[in-house]
């Protein structure tokens, strides 16, 4: 009873498959056709790749990857167009050139800058006085 219950729930979303177009019949394209589309990020939706999203926007990016690949273009030629588009943030993985240094290295700037900040507000709570009493006789 229990599975009949979770195939009742979860079947039909089934239905909700987000690329509805034909598969190529090489899978070595197929493959390729996944991998970009996984590696593309939807502009709308900016949390997911095309391949998970339904935005407009990104089925037609998933069209324009498949006929680039159609036409026999190489994935970095198809990463060149999205991102001469669109610009490096359509990239998961963007590019390690001057303009995204930040992007690559603010992760650890912020932990190192919050490591510093809790470093030093730990070293001046060791210098308080523990209570009122020694507080007095500081001052004395």
């Amino acid at each position: 009873m229990r599975y009949v219950l979770l195939l009742v729930v979860f079947l039909p979303m089934a239905s909700f498959a987000v690329d509805d177009s034909e598969s190529f019949a090489d899978p070595v394209l197929q493959a390729r056709y996944e991998s970009l589309t996984r590696e593309l990020r939807c502009l709308v939706c900016q949390n997911e790749s095309i391949a998970d999203s339904s935005a407009p926007l990104a089925s037609d990016l998933r069209r324009q990857v498949r006929e680039m690949l159609r036409e026999g273009a190489s994935d970095r030629e198809i990463y060149t167009y999205m991102t001469d588009r669109y610009g490096d943030f359509v990239r998961y993985r963007p590019p390690f050139v001057r303009r995204t240094w930040l992007l690559w290295f603010a992760p650890a700037l912020l932990l190192m800058l919050g490591g510093t900040v809790l470093i030093r507000t730990v070293r001046r709570r060791a210098n308080l006085p523990i209570d009122d009493v020694e507080a007095e006789e500081t001052i004395e």
